[in-house]
């Protein structure tokens, strides 16, 4: 771990291992590892090897292309070092960090890899991988994540996914899912792919669906070009005119011991009962007048600040405050403001700012989805969760909604107080899809797939206690007399189980029906990753992690189980 709290909020006057130009409709992100700059001390970057502290940056660099530069069409993905692309994830950092970092440390990057799908699928940009060396490991990950592979053929460059027989590990972010899923791979070819620790070289990668083209060095950045050109010519995203992008400014943090204050988000710690609370802060004012009014507000737009601040503090707990299992969710503000604000997002789809703020959120809600804590939502008088921030408590693994009000607070109110609602709209019919493609509502009634469909006659109704325990949209509907006790009893029954058992029974329940490329990816890593990274062969002192570099072989217990 390194010596503070990991920051997940860079800028491109800081980077030290990409850059990011502009040019007209083309984006080109240039990645130049600083070898000595690694996130924690202990190991050197080299061969444009990556860690945390690479993916961060790369993950930044995606989110200003798609907010503050609205024009691009096309992002090419290269190296800045001769005859390398990357090397994937640095062993050395791998064999060195604790379990939890290196799992956690997969899932961003997948995650990363996932945004710039989403990208390509949702927003018109289309990448490119530029692969002008050896891609190995997580190197042919990031090339995979892209729509097109080019590999330049000169007789040594070379795609592989080397994990198995070098370090007995999986792919970890997402290699052999998108080999066989995306790509198409023949299942044997890939498996020869997989366990062939030098790779496959120009023609015969093409052949196998490896990459997309072979081209000889010397017409490579010229082809990489007219490739880039096209794409951004295919796209649908508006002809460049101009348009204004929104800068994303520094987020406003302050921080204690106890706790993270942003604008709209509020963190609580509490280490005795290993819990964390996360209150979300609707919106203060109505929406503005327009899309180009949204535009001016920049970074301050309500949907765009929040969710950045969501998404930070996620990423936050995540990655410093592994020992808090529990996380609670709250919210606090209006709900008629938090659904003029979605009614405002639906009725301006189609312009640049409101898509990309929408997609953000979706994905900000499924780093909560595919998060390894227990989420308890808590519906009470005050809170606001109406459409999208519905899906806070939707995702959670259990809700709790207060029927009535507190006693305590109706004698401070003089009998005013007001009882907890909750209130769906059409956000939470399809706006916000899952990893699996499927919305919450439908993922929560896999066992009535007909429900949804009845739900959808309550959209846009304040809904009380009593009535959303009848539709299930609340597990419990305590009254004021148990409503402290059965929280209470919740989370001490929660901080008293094996978070390894809660972690695989949590990711089997949250989801449901078929499976897709994303929830394979993060299936395979809560489970079969999180199990092989733990495992003597890989991580014992005489597993492949160690033994790597050494010149000796991994002593492998050879049981199958």
């Amino acid at each position: 771990m390194p010596p503070g709290p990991v920051r997940f909020d860079v800028h491109p006057d800081t980077y030290r291992h990409w850059s990011l130009e502009i040019e007209g409709s083309v984006a080109r992100l240039m990645l130049d590892v600083d070898e000595q700059g690694g996130l924690v001390p202990g190991y050197e970057l080299k061969l444009n090897s990556y860690d945390l502290g690479v993916d961060i940056e790369l993950y930044d660099a995606l989110q200003r292309i798609r907010f503050e530069h609205p024009g691009v069409k096309a992002v090419v993905i290269g190296s800045a070092k001769d005859k390398v692309f990357c090397a994937g994830a640095n062993i050395r950092m791998l064999a060195q960090s604790s379990h939890a970092w290196k799992v956690n440390f997969c899932k961003f990057t997948n995650e990363t890899r996932n945004g710039m799908e989403d990208a390509s699928a949702h927003s018109g940009l289309a990448f490119l991988a530029a692969v002008n060396g050896t891609a190995a490991g997580g190197g042919y990950e990031l090339a995979l994540a892209c729509d097109e592979i080019l590999l330049v053929d000169d007789g040594s460059s070379a795609v592989s996914l080397p994990e198995v027989p070098l370090l007995g590990v999986l792919p970890g972010t997402g290699g052999l899912v998108r080999v066989v899923d995306k790509r198409g791979v023949r299942k044997d070819l890939a498996d020869v792919f997989a366990t062939r620790a030098d790779g496959v070289r120009g023609r015969t990668a093409l052949d196998w669906g490896l990459v997309d083209e072979a081209v000889p060095r010397s017409r490579f950045a010229e082809t990489v070009a007219q490739r880039a050109r096209e794409a951004a010519e295919r796209s649908p995203r508006p002809t460049d005119d101009g348009t204004e992008g929104v800068v994303l400014k520094p987020l406003v943090r302050s921080e204690g011991p106890d706790g993270i204050a942003y604008t709209h988000v509020a963190v609580v710690l509490d280490r005795a009962a290993r819990t964390a609370t996360i209150t979300v802060a609707g919106p203060g004012a109505p929406p503005p007048d327009s899309p180009e009014a949204a535009v001016r507000e920049g970074a301050g737009f309500w949907p765009l600040a929040m969710t950045r601040e969501l998404d930070d503090a996620i990423l936050h707990l995540r990655t410093n405050e592994n020992t808090l299992g529990t996380w609670i969710l709250k919210t606090a503000g209006d709900s008629d403001q938090v659904a003029a604000y979605d009614a405002f997002l639906s009725a301006h789809e189609g312009h640049w700012l409101i898509d990309e703020t929408r997609h953000y959120l979706k994905r900000t809600l499924k780093r909560l989805d595919v998060t390894s804590r227990t989420l308890i939502a808590l519906l009470e008088p005050g809170s606001c969760f109406a459409g999208p921030l519905l899906e806070l408590a939707l995702a959670a693994d259990r809700q709790y909604m207060l029927d009535g009000v507190f006693e305590e607070e109706q004698d401070e109110q003089d009998g005013d107080a007001q009882p907890a609602r909750l209130r769906m709209t059409a956000a939470n019919f399809g706006a916000y899809p899952m990893g699996n493609g499927r919305t919450r509502l439908q993922s929560r009634f896999h066992g009535a797939p007909e429900h949804p469909d009845l739900l959808a006659d309550h959209a846009g109704k304040d809904l009380a206690a009593a009535e959303a325990l009848a539709l299930g949209l609340v597990t419990f509907a305590p009254d004021d007399i148990d409503y402290a006790d059965e929280v209470r009893l919740a989370l001490e029954e929660r901080a008293a189980l094996s978070p390894d058992a809660l972690t695989g029974m949590e990711a089997n329940h949250r989801f449901t029906g078929p499976e897709t490329p994303e929830t394979k990816i993060f299936g395979r890593l809560s489970a079969w990753q999180n199990w092989i990274f733990n495992r003597p062969n890989a991580a014992g002192p005489e597993g492949a992690l160690r033994s790597y570099g050494t010149g000796r072989r991994a002593d492998f217990d050879t049981e199958r189980v």
